[in-house]
């Protein structure tokens, strides 16, 4: 019998293999350095993802330690440069730990994306406690105000991107949720408020509104047959969006190439209707 001849293994064969395995790095954000909050799972994951392989250097951050340190892990096997910490974006020390974080590892901040929400108010809006709105303004609104506060002097150094991470829930409130609704509505406002007044400055700040997406915050009203039908015959795409679809757009709005986009918050719901 003959024995079965093995290819000779070169440095090139090898980097070869490796390739196949590792994602391509792009450059189209060689240089820029960005922070993605809630950013260890679903949507937040996925742009943080996103921008890493296009060659930003990110930071990540969630409530959970265990959240980060797994999300790293993920991120790093794939040969991605990030770092990372636990934060909660309500709480202003966290906040600064994060960015202090980020200027000690990587020197500057070019990318500020605000991707923190939460919706613990679930019924008619009317009973709606008052803890429970302040929670939800607290996390949704006023948190990613006060970062972009916090975060402006090293923004303006960089010429940098601001994204806020709204709904279509925005455009059109859905009922149940109403509360979490109206804070994404604010996002709208806040978007170009801040983009009126931070252009003179070099700082563009611009929105993404997703439709419904299959992440762990959809898991449970998505499991339900009926509704999920309901809310498919809704959509003329006829499927629900990924995470990862989002993070094109947050690629995009974080690059030279929409250099002059400025104060929009763009769509991303497969066709669901919101203004003409």
């Amino acid at each position: 019998f003959r024995l079965k001849k093995h290819k000779k293994i070169t440095k090139k064969s090898l980097a070869s293999k490796l390739q196949t395995k590792m994602p391509q790095i792009s450059k189209r954000l060689e240089g820029k350095v960005a922070i993605v909050t809630a950013s260890t799972a679903g949507i937040g994951y996925a742009i943080a993802e996103g921008l890493a392989e296009n060659g930003a250097k990110v930071v990540i951050s969630s409530r959970k330690e265990t959240n980060v340190e797994e999300a790293l892990q993920q991120l790093k096997s794939k040969g991605l440069d990030v770092s990372g910490c636990v934060c909660h974006v309500g709480k202003t020390e966290d906040r600064a730990k994060l960015l202090e974080l980020t200027l000690k590892q990587y020197g500057q901040l070019d990318i500020l994306v605000n991707n923190a929400g939460i919706s613990p108010a679930f019924g008619p809006l009317l009973k709606t406690t008052s803890e429970q709105w302040d929670k939800i303004f607290s996390v949704n609104v006023k948190a990613g105000f006060q970062f972009v506060q916090e975060a402006m002097p090293h923004l303006q150094q960089t010429n940098g991107s601001v994204i806020f991470n709204s709904s279509m829930a925005a455009y059109n409130p859905i009922q149940m949720i109403g509360a979490y609704s109206i804070s994404k509505t604010a996002i709208l406002g806040l978007v170009k408020a801040l983009a009126s007044e931070c252009g003179p400055m070099g700082i563009r700040v611009n929105g993404i509104a997703p439709g419904v997406i299959e992440t762990q915050m959809n898991e449970m009203p998505l499991s339900n047959d009926a509704y999920r039908e309901q809310v498919l015959k809704t959509i003329p795409l006829n499927r629900f969006g990924k995470p990862s679809e989002l993070a094109g757009l947050a690629v995009f709005l974080s690059s030279d190439e929409a250099s002059y986009i400025t104060g929009e918050t763009i769509m991303v719901t497969g066709g669901v209707h919101s203004r003409l």
